[in-house]
């Protein structure tokens, strides 16, 4: 039975984040571990509401209340275990994803103070994590095998459910260390490898084999891992950044699609780690400057930076920045700066509101710039970029299009030495295994799946962003899941394996 009255004797409250002077020297995570008391205390505002709705927020369908009391009664083996039976990472999702099950919380109705979700999710994942993440005993073989391609939340997701139903799971990634986006595109800010490292050592143990280095389509061809899998899915992401061709000086030297700056961040970290005790993420991170494949220096460091962008992917760019000792910053975003507080006109409970989100990043310094356009990236006379010319605009929304205007005489130049395009992203990329494998983007970058999670082409699946498009995290595991539970199906695996959404399914919102 929940405390009745939790919510009313304690204020919604976070761990206090790392100073601002000494988060920026290095590159560990921004929120140090909360205390159990305060744990305990923010799982005691959790109602149990007799329909709770955080559970419609969630893809997952996260027993949120369950474990919200059971840390509430000090009960941390059966709040883990409640935990892990709908979220195979509790650990990436409590750092990373935005958190819709709390904006369906209840207490948020009416501008009010909702449940610390992530805060207690990751305080439990962490709790398991330091008692050992102890693999799962994996049942007689079923003599069938799975290729995943691709491995992030996805992909992983979907291969500790299916190496668990008894099949073989090897897992193809291109590049050199499994993880996905949140190995090489998730700064160490927010998501420290160590956690990676843990449960990929727990994937390891339970039968999961991983292969780095594999270019499906270039180094294997499709038709050699059909030949060696009874199934394959396809969890490639959706890495094809949204550009803007069409801007004068888009060609210039310094113009960056922000991704490019965050794995080059990533690996330029990670390198100058690998000898730190422990693998601490700290200021040598600086050393190692960062730089694209090809050499060519993609560092902030005493530069001038414009991110162009208004989510996730700038704020990282722009806690990156920082921490690279960037000159100053600039961040732009094209909408107007966004309230405060919900609009219940616009995005009533419990629907995902927009609001004003700050990040940790925008407490560390840079200016943020709404209801502006880029009109130009400006020549140094060399082909670098020293600046960007921007327009107030207004945007409004005619017959379904986004329709932007520029405001005569607002025209302005912005200092620019490195500038990041971070404006989204347009389906998975255009690659080989596309065309080897017999399946096709559709008309918004992505691959379609039937109801049974298969493309177009038989024993091949789809899950995640691929099949999406750039979404949350959450998303990304619960699709994960759903589609090893139809290959389970597809290879006449014994029962049923638990499946949080079908492929049409979207997020709660207002109709």
């Amino acid at each position: 039975m929940p405390d009745p009255n939790g919510f009313l004797r304690y204020d919604r409250r976070l761990p206090a984040r790392r100073p601002v002077p000494v988060r920026i020297s290095d590159w560990r995570e921004v929120y140090p571990p909360a205390g159990e008391e305060l744990v305990r205390e923010q799982a005691t505002r959790c109602m149990d509401c007799g329909i709770p709705f955080c559970h419609d927020g969630c893809p997952l369908g996260n027993r949120i209340p369950d474990w919200n009391d059971l840390v509430r009664t000090g009960n941390w083996g059966a709040a883990v275990e409640s935990l892990h039976a709908t979220n195979n990472f509790p650990e990436f999702t409590g750092r990373l994803c935005p958190a819709p099950c709390e904006a369906a919380c209840v207490l948020s109705i009416a501008g009010g103070q909702p449940v610390t979700i992530k805060q207690v999710e990751v305080e439990i994942a962490d709790a398991a994590a330091a008692r050992g993440l102890t693999p799962r005993p994996v049942p007689a073989p079923s003599g069938r095998s799975v290729a995943v391609v691709g491995s992030g939340p996805a992909g992983l997701a979907a291969a500790q459910q299916l190496a668990r139903a008894g099949h073989a799971v090897t897992v193809y990634e291109r590049d050199d260390a499994i993880g996905g986006l949140l190995r090489y595109g998730i700064p160490d800010f927010k998501l420290e490898k160590r956690h990676i490292d843990l449960r990929l050592a727990q994937l390891a143990a339970e039968g999961v084999r991983f292969r780095t280095g594999v270019n499906v389509g270039v180094d294997v061809t499709a038709e050699q891992l059909r030949a060696e899998h009874d199934a394959v899915l396809l969890a490639c992401g959706a890495l094809q950044g949204r550009d803007t061709p069409d801007t004068p000086g888009r060609a210039l030297r310094g113009v960056h699609q922000a991704m490019a700056h965050l794995v080059a961040a990533n690996r330029a970290v990670a390198a100058a780690t690998t000898d730190q005790p422990g693998g601490a993420t700290t200021g040598a991170g600086r050393a190692a400057r960062a730089a694209l494949p090809d050499g060519t220096p993609i560092d902030a460091a005493g530069k001038h930076v414009v991110i162009i962008g208004g989510g996730d992917t700038a704020a990282d760019c722009l806690g990156v920045a920082h921490r690279q000792g960037a000159a100053g910053v600039h961040q732009l975003d094209l909408y107007p700066q966004p309230p405060q507080e919900r609009d219940e006109a616009r995005d009533p409970w419990p629907t995902w509101p927009w609001i004003l989100r700050s990040y940790p990043a925008h407490e560390e310094g840079g200016e943020r710039v709404f209801a502006v356009a880029v009109q130009e990236f400006v020549d140094d006379g060399t082909g670098q970029v020293r600046a960007v010319r921007i327009a107030e605009v207004t945007v409004e929304k005619r017959d379904g299009r986004r329709v932007v205007t520029v405001l005569p005489g607002s025209e302005r130049e912005l200092p620019a030495d490195l500038v990041l395009l971070a404006i989204g992203f347009e389906g998975t990329e255009e690659q080989p295994l596309l065309a080897q494998f017999g399946v096709t983007r559709s008309a918004r970058g992505a691959v379609d799946a039937r109801a049974d999670w298969q493309t177009n082409a038989d024993g091949v699946f789809v899950a995640g962003d691929m099949h999406r498009g750039a979404s949350l995290i959450v998303w990304a595991i619960a699709e994960g899941r759903a589609a090893a539970a139809a290959i389970h199906s597809y290879l006449g695996g014994a029962g049923t394996l638990p499946a949080p959404v079908d492929p049409a399914a979207q997020p709660l919102a207002a109709r």
